[in-house]
């Protein structure tokens, strides 16, 4: 496969914690799969109301922010030395860099967490408000758990018929095989309840619970039928389990290289921009975590 220029690239947030330094090892690994560039941004601000009275701290400021960029591109090219490495500095806060560069990327890479912020916490606010709004995927990548294997293959995909579940799946299946992998497609009936009240909001369907699932499970598999006809040698097994899917994805994904959820299921969020399956995901998955958001025609028009 050729390198092409208008190959909308892989970007990654860098701002040389240890959380960014993997985030930046798996970016330069997802770019060399995907034979295109990477984009390593890099955004600092003044943190005061105030703006310094002396022009030159600014600039110091600057200058330190270039060093911290330097040093990303440094490891990206020794890491991979052929691969077309494109430093960005933006003046700003990191969340609102990455979002907007988030327009022009195939998808963008972040660490659990960066500098500063409560060491105690599991996300950053990057990890966070990247995922919540960002115009493509976005990867999450947090620190290995012990004895974690990171070299299966293993792609782990939760669909739940929500587009942006369906979205997750096409993602995921093209994640997978670019790896060379198998894909793992789980679908989680949990609680009825829950599920009946958010179809019946789609349309009318049948009150019974059983025909609803049902419905739901075949919509699943027609769902995985589509994206096992375009990646034909691609390695597929299907999931349907009567179990919480928090539960379900997490110990899904234990041997997983990938997990990757929809930003949104059909759980009412109530304006949230993420729904509370990927919320713990993003704590709690054992292994990197990708985001896929909902298609543009059904976004909220808040975002």
């Amino acid at each position: 496969m050729a390198r092409t220029d208008d190959t909308p690239p892989v970007v990654v947030g860098y701002d040389g914690s240890k959380a960014a330094q993997r985030a930046l090892r798996w970016a330069v690994d997802e770019a060399r799969r995907r034979w295109t560039s990477l984009v390593i941004c890099h955004a600092w601000h003044w943190p005061y109301p105030a703006r310094p009275s002396d022009p030159a701290i600014l600039e110091t400021f600057e200058v330190l922010a270039r060093g911290v960029l330097d040093q990303g591109v440094r490891i990206a090219t020794g890491l991979a030395p052929t691969l077309p490495v494109h430093p960005r500095l933006i003046a700003g806060g990191p969340s609102a860099a990455l979002v907007s560069e988030s327009h022009t990327a195939r998808l963008v890479v972040v660490g659990n967490r960066g500098l500063g912020g409560f060491t105690d916490l599991h996300l950053g606010s990057a990890a966070v408000q990247v995922p919540a709004y960002s115009a493509c995927p976005v990867v999450v990548v947090g620190r290995p758990e012990p004895g974690a294997r990171t070299t299966s293959g293993l792609v782990v995909v939760g669909v739940d018929g929500s587009p942006a579940g369906e979205a997750a799946m096409g993602f995921a299946a093209e994640e997978a095989a670019i790896r060379d992998g198998r894909l793992h497609a789980v679908f989680c009936w949990w609680p009825p309840e829950a599920e009946v009240e958010a179809m019946e909001a789609a349309g009318p369907l049948d009150a019974d619970a059983e025909a609803l699932r049902r419905r739901a499970v075949t919509r699943f598999h027609e769902t995985v039928a589509v994206w096992s006809e375009k990646y034909p040698d691609l390695r597929v097994e299907t999931s349907v389990l009567d179990r919480p899917p928090r539960q379900a994805l997490r110990e899904a994904a234990e041997h997983a290289e990938l997990l990757v959820v929809g930003a949104r299921g059909l759980v009412e969020t109530h304006g949230l921009p993420l729904g509370p399956v990927t919320q713990s995901m993003l704590h709690h998955a054992p292994c990197p975590v990708a985001v896929v958001p909902e298609p543009l025609a059904h976004r909220p028009a808040s975002r």
